[in-house]
């Protein structure tokens, strides 16, 4: 017997979000669950009830849905793709589905719920030397830890958390409702399964304490703002022994007085004076690798020129070519001169104005100026 149309079993349309097809499972389900119904039709509506089950299993999946898609029953079929597995009853199977959309109605695995600690999140400030090189950082962060005390149970010394009487240790407690067997967490364990009748002292039965940790933190190199580093198991501890939560290290960095970061690569600017611009010489540019390195300035430079000086940027920390530093020489004007110095430069402006064009900016502003008033 060839098998149904899923979406045909579910009543919904192809393109179906993930809401419509959860609500229209729950419809079918209540109305086709073994509970709800027995005597001689109680065969049929079990059937149609594991129908839709398997259904809503597949087109919930995006991965399933997708090959269900493309290749409808052979697909998703366990028997045609060699995947068994997808179909058993381990997570991701039928029970886990059904558990996780109907565990409050009628009755999900139960079982005590252990609380994870909180995730925790410190900004480590650090110069652009440090993040370019890599460095390691000693950080103290305060964060709840397991207490010594009790060893993290929140029971006093000696003694130890009990099961809960009302629950039976599950966690969770079921209530009958008509037709429906209601499945709630368990008000009095909180859905722990256990009670703390003798406390202890130090930290009042949480099994956690406020203290300060110290911790080394290892930088590569090549890390910018905004890069993370996940500290498994260094966040706030669970409660009464629950695990840890992580410890992420967000990369703060700072402004640096000469050198400015885009992506993998570096930029400054360095002043030359007119007269090396003009005649053209030698300047020492500093690098953050390297140490100082000579940059040749040729005869004529103009200011705003960029110098490129391959691989003196940064590596990535990702892996790939290491970056380049570009120097913007900017030409510096020459302040408070002096009677004599004023009187050298106008007679060499005369000199400059008697003879060739020096200035071929200036001359091409010229030349497209008159040509602007005269159109």
């Amino acid at each position: 017997m060839s098998k149904r149309d899923y979406y045909e079993v579910l009543g919904v349309a192809k393109n179906a979000s993930e809401a419509e097809l959860k609500k229209a499972y729950r419809r079918l389900a209540m109305k086709y669950h073994p509970d709800r119904n027995t005597g001689d039709a109680a065969g049929d509506t079990e059937q149609k009830f594991k129908e839709a089950k398997e259904a809503y299993e597949i087109l919930s999946d995006p991965r399933k849905r997708s090959a269900y898609d493309q290749f409808g029953h052979a697909g998703v079929d366990p028997n045609m793709t060699g995947n068994p597995g997808d179909f058993g009853d381990g997570p991701g199977g039928f029970s886990d589905i059904f558990g996780e959309v109907f565990g409050d109605i009628f009755g999900g695995r139960g079982g005590q719920r252990v609380q994870r600690g909180a995730d925790l999140r410190y900004d480590l400030g650090l110069t652009l030397e440090e993040a370019v090189s890599g460095v390691s950082k000693q950080i103290r962060i305060p964060v709840a830890i397991s207490c010594k005390a009790c060893g993290g149970s929140g029971a006093k010394k000696g003694s130890a958390p009990v099961t809960c009487s009302t629950c039976g240790g599950q966690g969770k407690v079921r209530i009958q409702q008509g037709f429906f067997s209601l499945q709630q967490t368990c008000p009095t364990c909180r859905g722990r399964g256990t009670i703390i009748k003798d406390p202890c002292h130090v930290c009042n039965g949480s099994g956690r304490v406020e203290d300060q940790k110290t911790l080394s933190v290892k930088i590569p190199p090549g890390v910018d703002s905004g890069d993370r580093i996940r500290l498994s198991g260094e966040g706030e501890a669970g409660e009464q022994g629950g695990p840890a939560g992580d410890l992420y290290v967000q990369v703060v960095v700072q402004e640096h007085p000469i050198f400015s970061r885009q992506e993998n690569n570096l930029y400054c600017e360095v002043p030359i004076s007119f007269v090396t611009a003009a005649l053209g010489g030698e300047l020492e540019v500093p690098t953050l690798v390297d140490g100082k390195l000579k940059l040749k300035i040729p005869e004529g430079t103009q200011t705003g020129k960029l110098f490129r000086l391959r691989g003196k940027g940064v590596q990535p920390v990702r892996g790939g070519p290491v970056g380049d530093l570009l120097c913007r020489v900017v030409i510096e004007t020459p302040v408070k001169l002096t009677e004599r110095q004023k009187e050298i430069l106008r007679q060499f402006e005369e000199e400059l104005n008697g003879g060739e064009h020096h200035s071929p900016q200036s001359s091409n502003w010229l030349d497209r100026l008159k040509k602007f008033f005269s159109e």
